[in-house]
C-alpha cells in the first residue's frame, strides 16, 4: 500500500498514528508530498488532498476517517492486532465516531484560522476568523467535559483523533496562549503524546 501525506496535515498524522497502533507501518510506503503543487496527487485523488491511500489492489481511498476505518479492517483481516480502533456497534461505536467528528472539526477550524491569520490584514475576515476560533474554544471545552472517557493507554479512533487535534494546536501556536488547554486535557495530551506512534509522527515544517 502507499500513503501520500504531508508533515503538517493533522489528518494525515491521524492516519499515520493509526498505522502504527495497528502494526501496519511496515506494510505501507509513506510518500511525502506537497498537495498544493504535486499533480501526481490529483491524478489519483480528484480532490488533491492528503491523506490519500492506495491499497494493494489499486483502490484509492481518501478522507482520513475512511482510511483509518479501512486500515482497521485490514489489520483485523491479516491478524495484525486483536483490538479494534473502531468499535463494531452500540453506544461505544457512536461515542468513538462522535469523538472523531469533534476532533476533526477542531483540526479543520484550526487549519482555517491559522491560514487566515497568515493573510495580509486587509484580506482577512474577522467574522470568519472569530467563527473558527469559537469552534476551537467550544470544541476544547466539549473534550474537557469528556476527559473521563478518553483512554490514553489503549486509544481508539476517538482518542487518536483528539490527540492529533490537540498537538496540532500546539504545533500552530507553540506558546499556547491563544487556546490554553484545561489542566486535565493538557495532562492527557502529555500522557498520550509519549506513545511511540505519537513520537514517530510529530508535526514539523518542511525545510
Amino acid at each position: 500500500m502507499r500513503l501520500f501525506f504531508s508533515f503538517t496535515s493533522p489528518f494525515a498524522r491521524k492516519v499515520r498514528i493509526c498505522l502504527r497502533e495497528l502494526g501496519l507501518a511496515g506494510t505501507v510506503d509513506e510518500i511525502l508530498i506537497n498537495p498544493w503543487t504535486d499533480e501526481k496527487l490529483r491524478a489519483i485523488n480528484p480532490l488533491a488532498k492528503v491523506p490519500t491511500l492506495v491499497s494493494n489492489d489499486g483502490q484509492v481511498i481518501f478522507e482520513s476517517g475512511v482510511i483509518c476505518d479501512f486500515l482497521d479492517e485490514e489489520a483485523r483481516s491479516h491478524g495484525k492486532i486483536d483490538r479494534r480502533l473502531f468499535p463494531i456497534a452500540g453506544p461505544s461505536r457512536w461515542r468513538a465516531l462522535q469523538l472523531q467528528a469533534l476532533a476533526d472539526g477542531i483540526m479543520t477550524a484550526t487549519g482555517r484560522l491559522f491560514a487566515d491569520q497568515q493573510r495580509p490584514e486587509n484580506e482577512r475576515s474577522d467574522f470568519v476568523m472569530n467563527r473558527q476560533a469559537d469552534a476551537v474554544t467550544a470544541g476544547l471545552a466539549a473534550l474537557n467535559d469528556q476527559i473521563d472517557i478518553l483512554n490514553a493507554d489503549l486509544p481508539g479512533i476517538g482518542e487518536i483523533s483528539v490527540a492529533s487535534a490537540l498537538e496540532y494546536l500546539a504545533f500552530r501556536w507553540p506558546d499556547e496562549k491563544q487556546f490554553p488547554l484545561p489542566a486535565n486535557l493538557a495532562a492527557w495530551r502529555e500522557t498520550i503524546g509519549q506513545r511511540p506512534a505519537m513520537v514517530e509522527t510529530r508535526f514539523y515544517l518542511p525545510k
